[in-house]
């Protein structure tokens, strides 16, 4: 079992940046491949990026490519998500996610956090 703890997110105004976090509980972190999502209200949730167990391959939904980046420390067992030039339509819960795989990015994933609100205020 392989629990995750997002944090990072607030409130900040359009154009602004948040740094979100997702810390690991697990001694295999570099066997996972890790995962943004996102669900904003009345919405289904969404991917929103993923790389690789090793960090060197990285996937992003079109409309965060140049805005985000994803990246990971496997000796701290963490992964993050930069988030620049926001946008109100950016505001949502934003999960972190693990999937034990060194193969694919793609859904399903194994393991959730909770969760951390990101709200962009135009």
């Amino acid at each position: 079992q392989v629990q995750l703890v997002e944090s990072g997110g607030g409130l900040v105004q359009a154009g602004g940046s948040l740094r979100l976090s997702c810390a690991a509980s697990t001694r295999t972190f570099g066997s996972y491949t890790m995962g943004w999502f996102r669900q904003a209200p009345g919405k289904e949730r969404e991917f929103v990026a993923a790389i690789s167990w090793s960090g060197r391959a990285t996937n992003y939904v079109d409309f965060v490519k140049g805005r985000f980046t994803i990246s990971r420390d496997n000796a701290k067992n963490t992964a993050f998500l930069q988030m620049n030039s926001l946008k109100p339509e950016d505001t949502a819960v934003y999960y972190c996610a693990a999937k034990m795989s060194r193969v694919s990015m793609l859904p399903p994933y194994d393991y959730w956090g909770q969760g951390t609100q990101v709200t962009v205020s135009s």
